[in-house]
Parts: structure tokens; sequence; C-alpha cells
């Protein structure tokens, strides 16, 4: 019966069993069955490697002003090459608000087919309907457990390392033309990252010597540099 219905468990297999005149304790049917193998649906790690081109996660972050006041920076990451495809700042998100990032952060059709978010109060009707709308499906992960969305915290890592710990914000303005230019000219254009053989999220071809000097561009004052060839 067990072999039969690999569904069933002892319960249900010991109600089956006094049906049929069986007079059997559930503990002694737990007992007997055989051992299954491993869970028998994906794991985790699994589901994020076979939906990587068409997941997106959402995630918010706290970064404090000059004056100490904290301001919410929202993210979108597409999982596939890593890229931050939006971000907004605000002082006291919505869920209305936090829809609309959504929206914005795929104009025309080019929804994700899962996003990928946690269980904040923020995720309330009003974004659901948003996203529902957009064609998205929400995937939530289990409470208390930021490590299901490992590539939002990762960048939120990178984002304080390599920018806002080296910055004092002024105001929610400030902070949204920080963030636009090392997203837009450093981690989006020319960081590299280990999980993409060292390419950056947009790929980048090889410069080879022949295509001209090594030139540099300064980005947020010089904290960083991007580098490209040029012709002399």
């Amino acid at each position: 019966m067990c072999i039969a219905n690999p569904l069933w468990g002892s319960p249900r297999i010991h109600g089956e069993l006094l049906k049929l005149g069986f007079d059997v304790s559930e503990a002694t049917v737990r007992r007997c069955m055989p051992r299954k193998p491993g869970n028998p649906s994906q794991t985790w790690r699994t589901f994020l490697a076979n939906h990587m081109h068409n997941t997106a996660s959402i995630d918010f972050f706290v970064v404090p002003t000059v004056t100490f006041r904290l301001l919410i920076v929202l993210i979108v990451l597409s999982h596939d090459r890593r890229r931050i495809v939006h971000f907004n700042v605000t002082s006291s998100p919505s869920p209305d608000w936090t829809g609309q990032q959504i929206i914005e952060a795929f104009p025309w059709d080019s929804a994700p087919k899962y996003l990928l978010r946690d269980n904040d109060e923020i995720y309330a009707a009003e974004f659901t309907r948003r996203v529902n709308a957009a064609g998205i499906k929400q995937v939530r992960t289990s409470y208390k457990s930021p490590w299901q969305n490992a590539y939002c915290e990762r960048v939120f890592g990178s984002i304080r390392r390599e920018c806002t710990d080296h910055m004092i914000v002024l105001n929610e303005e400030h902070l949204r033309r920080i963030l636009r230019e090392y997203i837009n000219g450093h981690y989006n254009a020319s960081r590299t990252h280990l999980s993409l053989d060292k390419d950056c999220t947009k790929p980048h071809s090889v410069e080879f010597l022949s295509t001209g000097e090594v030139a540099e561009m300064p980005i947020l004052n010089g904290l960083h540099h991007r580098y490209f060839r040029h012709a002399a």
C-alpha cells in the first residue's frame, strides 16, 4: 500500500488498514513503512538555479543621513546577470509606492516570471494587485530566513562597503544621486562579479592592446574608477 501510494503517510495508511479490519497501531505502521529517499521536491538552491533567467528579487535597506534621518532604499535585482534594474529612495514607503516601483522597473512586458521577496507588511494588498496585474508570481521566503534572498543581501553589502559607508548623505535627493552614479557608472557598468566569471553585469568583451591606450574615468569623485581602452 505504501509503495503503490507514495504520497500517503502513516496516518492515511493506518486509516485504510482499520477500514480493512486490521487492528494495528499507527506506530507499528510507521515502523514498518519503508524509508523514503530525501525530499522529492527541489531544494531552494535548485529552484533559484532552474529559474535564474526568469527571477528577480526585491528588498529594502536603510541609510542614515547627516542629521540621523533614516532613508529607505528599495532595490530590484535581476538574477540572471545580478543586474540592478531599478532603485529608489523614500523616507516612508507604502504598499502603493512599492508596487509602483515594480511597474517602473519592468515596463513594456519585460516583467520576470517570479519575484522573490520576504514577508514584510509593506507587500500588502495594493502591492500584490499591481504585481499580479503585471503577470508576476510572488515567491515568499521563509520567516527570518534572509539567506533565501541572498542575492539582494549580497548587493546591499556591496553598496554599503563600496559606496554609502564612505559618503555623508545630506538628504533624500543627495542619496538618490549617489546611488545613481554608483549603480549606473560602476556596479552595472564595470564592476566584475565572481559568479559571472569575473565579467560585468553587462557583458564586456576583452579590449586587446591593439585597441589603444588604457584610460580611466573617476566615479564618485575618485572613490572608484572605470578603466577602458581607446584609440589615441
